[in-house]
């Protein structure tokens, strides 16, 4: 049975999420994994990850790799994905696809002028909670979805610090806008963008409102209205501000209504079914992306989460940006 070489780009929080999925794959083999942190490459050592690298570019040039998993920080999504496409390698990226449509564009030129597969990861869309309801939608059981209620509520880049006695600085490029590309409604709003377009097509118009409660010079939470060309509206909510975190989605159809939410993992019983080396129903989204881009290579498939998708919600949170409102507009 043919495998898939892979080589892991960024070892922090998600990075080892997909490094212990695809050591999980029989269809894949992770051979190459590189990051700054000594420390992470230690991990993946013991893992039984054989090659390592603290550049990702000398990873890009390892003959043996087919395709990279690339989870580094966004402003390092378009260099690093077209030096990937142009070493003829597949790429899975994480999302958002980068911090500008510019660099996205870049992206998806580069892969198509290279020939290689780009996979953004998505995993709500390989959520059974939220294939449930999308199959509820297309069947026309809740009728024509009027209006939707979508929200993604979190710590952001500030959950590391509820689960240690110590306190973690939060990585730098988090607090800049011109490295990350915007606040929560980049960083959670592309989940949501991605996941009510799934649903509903494509967006006619979107409008946002920005909210400040940190201070910083970028929205730690934001509303969003969009309206979709089929005649749906939704209300996107999504924050950094709760440590308690609430993912989910309302729809409101002229025949029944039905909702979906994605829970918080149990901590405790994360941690067990780590240690048997077992994934979390909370996890196991991830392990189905990563499966589906591996099976897509093997099959000369195109990847459901595609680049052109994902360009499209880059598109729509720009668009967003542009078309602020009042907290007065809203409550009118």
């Amino acid at each position: 049975m043919r495998k898939v070489n892979l080589g892991l780009i960024g070892l922090g929080f998600v990075g080892m999420v997909h490094m212990r999925n695809c050591l999980k794959l029989k269809s894949a083999k992770v051979v190459a994994a590189a990051d700054l942190s000594q420390k992470a490459l230690k991990i993946a050592r013991e893992r039984g990850v054989k090659e390592l690298f603290t550049d990702y570019n000398e990873l890009l040039k390892q003959p043996s790799i087919d395709a990279v998993l690339v989870s580094l920080p966004t402003y390092l999504h378009m260099p690093c994905a077209v030096s990937a496409a142009e070493e003829g390698k597949h790429i899975f990226l994480e999302k958002p696809l980068a911090g500008k449509l510019e660099d996205g564009k870049e992206i998806i030129s580069a892969v198509k002028k290279h020939g290689v597969k780009l996979m953004v990861g998505y995993p709500f869309r390989f959520s059974s909670t939220f294939q449930d309801l999308k199959q509820k939608i297309e069947t026309g059981a809740l009728g024509d979805i009027q209006v939707a209620h979508a929200v993604n509520i979190g710590a952001g880049p500030f959950f590391h610090r509820a689960e240690s006695a110590t306190p973690k600085p939060v990585p730098e490029w988090w607090l800049k806008k011109e490295l990350s590309g915007g606040g929560a409604l980049m960083d959670l709003g592309s989940h949501l963008i991605n996941l009510t377009r799934w649903y509903f097509g494509e967006i006619k118009s979107i409008k946002a409102y920005l909210g400040y409660r940190f201070n910083f010079d970028f929205e730690d939470y934001a509303v969003c209205i969009a309206n979709f060309e089929r005649e749906t509206t939704a209300i996107i909510n999504v924050g950094w501000f709760s440590q308690k975190a609430a993912i989910g989605i309302e729809v409101y159809g002229t025949a029944a209504h039905a909702s979906g939410y994605y829970h918080s993992p149990n901590k405790a019983i994360t941690a067990m079914q780590l240690i048997l080396g077992k994934t979390s129903k909370f996890f196991a989204p991830y392990l189905k992306e990563v499966s589906h881009f591996v099976d897509c290579i093997l099959k000369d498939a195109h990847p459901s989460t595609s680049g052109d998708d994902a360009l499209k919600d880059i598109e729509m949170i720009e668009c967003a940006y542009r078309n602020q409102i009042s907290l007065e507009q809203i409550r009118l």
